[in-house]
């Protein structure tokens, strides 16, 4: 279908050959569909409002990322105010993956009821979690379920705002702005988990377990007092970017900005049909799936790992801070190259990929010094740890864009939903695996 209207060149797998779709099977990718003839003009036009649009979405997915990563960077100071156990703050983050096993609704709701439906009913999801939250009630019991609901219902936006960044960039960005776009939307829901590093570690004090009984109560109170404060300006945060979503974010520009944009896409069911049949879309989900799934719960329970190595809850905060700020920007910095040198998404993840392998591999070569007898010291976690976030974080848009151009005309957030659910299901199984095995052993024995 269409197959004139393209070059040879133009219909060829991006990735290589042998790993395209079955013979005889016809698509195109959205570059090429977009490199139409001058008969076959383009519609619509971009419009200003476009930023406006990305900046309410970007700052939805940072809350709730900054929801999501709340307790793992205190977790000993959660343990002390309301009792949590090391299975409380595994599952505290778990949710967030947990959240993801109704990710096809949302996809479907997506593809069916646009944009707009979608992002409403994510940021009202995450007002009555963090609502929960704060509700104040003197039962540490009841007190910990509530928390725990609260944070499986942040889990439950999570499918919109990890899938949808390149479904908002396609329906308003043109094609030169698309990957920037991508990358702004997809990275500040991990700027939003650094930023828990920093402001949970600085407002919430670190336990003192050698202060006396009555010293201790004092502290304790004092904690909770602190974490309370975190969760009620979190609960602010998101009532407000709720209200902002419900008085402005439309569903659509009044003309699509590229031919892209104002194709038709496949239908719900053949878009799966499409997706789980292209070998090559499968192997690419897996490269994205299981580094990024494993990263990201390894990140949530940072504090939980490097304890027993005695960095303190302020420098692992600092590390999974700097980390995920350092991926966000430099890959805001790739995405935008990207932009501008087309054809060169497969070159740039696998630098990104050698310089994480490379990083990862010191990480652990450290941590065994015990048989390596390199030296464990601040500076060389704070940089093997930063490093490999950096380049893990910033191959997440270039991937995005390479899995919409893979499978196009497959819809964007049925696309990057089926990755993302496969990512979180990683992460899921990490930390199962953290959670019945003690952190401080794995770090000095395998």
């Amino acid at each position: 279908m269409g197959s004139s209207w393209s070059s040879e060149e133009e219909r060829q797998p991006l990735l290589g050959p042998g790993l395209g779709p079955a013979p005889g099977a016809a698509w195109r990718s959205r570059e090429a569909a977009e490199a139409l003839p001058a008969a076959a003009p383009s519609p619509g036009r971009v419009y200003g409002r476009r930023w406006l649009v990305l900046l309410l979405f970007s700052l939805l997915g940072f809350a709730q990322g900054l929801v999501w990563n709340t307790w793992g960077p205190i977790q000993n100071s959660a343990r002390q105010a309301y009792g949590f156990s090391s299975w409380d703050i595994a599952l505290l983050v778990l949710w967030g993956p947990i959240g993801f096993l109704p990710c096809f609704a949302f996809m479907w709701l997506l593809d069916k009821r646009g944009l707009r439906i979608t992002v409403l009913l994510t940021s009202f999801l995450m007002v009555l979690g963090t609502g929960l939250r704060c509700i104040p009630i003197s039962d540490l019991m009841l007190k910990r379920r509530l928390i725990h609901g609260g944070q499986l219902l942040n889990g439950l936006a999570g499918p919109t705002v990890m899938n949808a960044a390149p479904f908002l960039s396609t329906t308003w960005f043109s094609a030169d702005e698309r990957a920037t776009a991508t990358a702004i939307a997809s990275m500040l829901s991990y700027l939003g988990g650094a930023c828990a590093f920093l402001v949970g570690p600085l407002v919430v004090p670190a336990p003192n377990g050698t202060a006396p009984l009555l010293a201790s109560e004092n502290s304790r109170a004092h904690i909770k007092d602190r974490i309370e404060t975190v969760l009620y300006a979190e609960f602010g945060v998101v009532c407000l970017l709720f209200s902002a979503t419900l008085a402005y974010f439309p569903p659509r520009p009044p003309l699509p900005p590229s031919v892209a944009a104002a194709s038709q896409r496949l239908s719900y069911r053949r878009s799966f049909c499409r997706l789980l049949s292209n070998l090559r879309f499968l192997m690419i989900a897996l490269a994205y799936a299981i580094p990024l799934g494993v990263f990201a719960g390894w990140s949530g329970v940072l504090d939980l790992i490097l304890t027993p190595v005695h960095v303190s809850q302020v420098d692992a905060g600092w590390i999974g801070f700097w980390s995920i700020v350092g991926g966000c920007v430099v890959g805001i910095a790739i995405a935008r190259f990207a932009d501008f040198i087309r054809g060169m998404l497969k070159l740039i993840l696998l630098l990104l990929f050698s310089g994480a392998t490379l990083s990862s591999t010191w990480f652990t070569l450290t941590c065994l010094n015990s048989i390596t007898h390199l030296p464990l010291t601040t500076v060389t976690l704070y940089a093997s740890c930063i490093l490999l976030g950096v380049f893990l974080n910033s191959s997440i848009p270039i991937f995005f864009e390479l899995f919409v151009e893979t499978v196009y005309p497959v819809p964007e957030g049925i696309t990057c939903g089926v990755v993302t659910f496969l990512s979180n299901m990683f992460m899921g199984v990490l930390l199962f695996f953290l959670t019945f095995y003690h952190t401080g052993s794995l770090c000095g024995e395998f």
